[in-house]
């Protein structure tokens, strides 16, 4: 019995590189979950080509789930296929994700080219779920030729989007209280392309000039990208093509001015540092009786939690599976 659900986890790679969703969606899951197998199976996989990653951001209910929809149908009309990571908030009750993305890109449901999988965010800075990087490896092993990672919308701490995807986006609507949301946000700086949606709204003209103006006043260096205001309605798909062009025309830019190998490079470090602190967090949970101790003396003001979390770090071991743990995680990875 053991073999065999040894040899079906084993397989899981090979059924990936193969496109098959039920795979990608276990191999997911098990990433998602910080699983022993997922992680050593995440380690064998070969991507083989660079997906184009994207991340949509912006306000609440500027309509990005059905903008990125629009987005899908374009790519797929063109023959692309496209995986989408879209990261919903975490349920207080389960942890788990809402799920409204998916409810909202059931236009795409049964679109072998499309791959859609709603991530809960777990309280995660900017809005990133810490396994939609790992999640985005998987989606290029499964040679997902465009990755989109929708973000919940939780403002300033949403910059760190940016250390995911190639391509950003940031969606603003007009007559949400401020004409510029993403001013407010701090995420004026943060876009590779900007998109005033819900376009047909009145005062959506107000708000590209408004974007374009700010945009001229940014200090520019010889050769940097000349960020562009995209107008949408998602509802209708209008604006829907457009931007998948500005997209393309910025991923030729990357490739030509060789800033896509450095956005690759500070993708790596972002997935470093965010598994290096859930490796760390999970040895630390291990220690239970001495976490719950320093816990009491930082609480009691006999220890500042500086020192007590260098404590920790200073004697944490590397990390090692138990035998019982590793068995569980080989049942769980069974189809």
């Amino acid at each position: 019995m053991a073999s065999r659900l040894v040899t079906t986890a084993d397989a899981l790679p090979a059924r990936i590189q193969a496109g098959d969703q039920g795979a990608i969606a276990r191999l997911i899951t098990l990433v998602e979950r910080r699983d022993p197998v997922g992680l050593q199976l995440l380690s064998e996989l070969n991507p083989g080509h660079r997906a184009h990653t994207i991340g949509v951001t912006g306000a609440p209910g500027s309509g990005k789930s059905t903008l990125v929809a629009r987005i899908a149908e374009v790519y797929r009309r063109d023959g692309k296929t496209v995986g989408i990571l879209a990261i919903d908030p975490s349920s207080s009750l389960t942890g788990g994700a809402l799920l409204g993305d998916r409810i909202r890109m059931a236009s795409l449901a049964g679109d072998p080219g499309v791959f859609i999988r709603s991530m809960a965010s777990r309280g995660a800075l900017g809005g990133l779920a810490r396994a939609s990087l790992d999640a985005v490896a998987v989606l290029e092993a499964a040679g997902m030729d465009v990755v989109i990672l929708e973000t919940v919308g939780v403002g300033q701490a949403e910059v760190d989007v940016v250390g995911a995807t190639h391509t950003v986006a940031v969606v603003s609507v007009p007559g949400m209280g401020d004409d510029i949301q993403a001013i407010k946000a701090g995420l004026l700086e943060v876009a590779d392309v900007h998109v005033v949606n819900k376009s047909d709204y009145r005062g959506a003209q107000r708000t590209v000039a408004q974007l374009r103006d700010m945009l001229r006043l940014r200090h520019r260096r010889s050769g940097q990208w000349n960020v562009p205001v995209a107008q949408t309605v998602a509802e209708t798909g209008e604006g829907a093509a457009d931007l998948v062009a500005e997209f393309a025309r910025h991923r030729d830019w990357l490739e030509r001015t060789g800033e896509i190998d450095s956005r690759d490079r500070r993708n790596a470090s972002a997935r470093i540092r965010w598994a290096a602190q859930d490796l760390l967090a999970d040895q630390i949970r291990r220690r239970g009786a001495e976490f719950d101790d320093a816990v009491s003396r930082v609480a009691q003001r006999q220890l500042d939690p500086h020192s007590a979390a260098a404590a920790f770090i200073r004697t944490t071991g590397p990390s090692r599976a138990r035998s019982g743990d590793l068995a569980r995680s080989q049942a769980r990875a069974e189809p």
